[in-house]
């Protein structure tokens, strides 16, 4: 039997619980490395991928019930922890903040580098 490929910093949702696979170490040490599913993409568009993983997993923990809980993964490994919703829903709008600023200083420097 095969194994399913593991899919990094993806929303695990299942039975009413979510999860967001990572941290902010681990995200930078993706951008330093590279992902494995985004091997073949400019930074830009690396960047555009994940600013919409984190738009759906905060989807999803804003669209939980208030009684559901919601689980962390540790940094490579398969452990989870009970977390706050509140609290990983308002560091998830954090980390979307800091994608978003990225992403969109990266166009200011491709907009400037075409003017010159």
């Amino acid at each position: 039997m095969a194994a399913a490929p593991r899919m990094r910093e993806k929303p695990c949702v299942e039975r009413g619980m979510a999860a967001r696979r990572g941290e902010e170490e681990e995200e930078k040490k993706e951008e330093e490395e590279g992902d494995g599913d985004n091997a073949g993409l400019c930074p830009r568009d690396q960047l555009s991928r994940r600013i919409k993983e984190q738009k759906v997993i905060i989807d999803e923990l804003s669209n939980l019930k208030k009684n559901r809980k919601v689980y962390k993964q540790q940094p490579n490994s398969n452990i989870f922890f009970l977390a706050d919703r509140t609290e990983t829903l308002s560091q998830c709008k954090i980390v979307l903040d800091e994608l978003k600023k990225a992403h969109q200083e990266m166009e200011n420097s491709e907009k400037t580098k075409i003017k010159k």
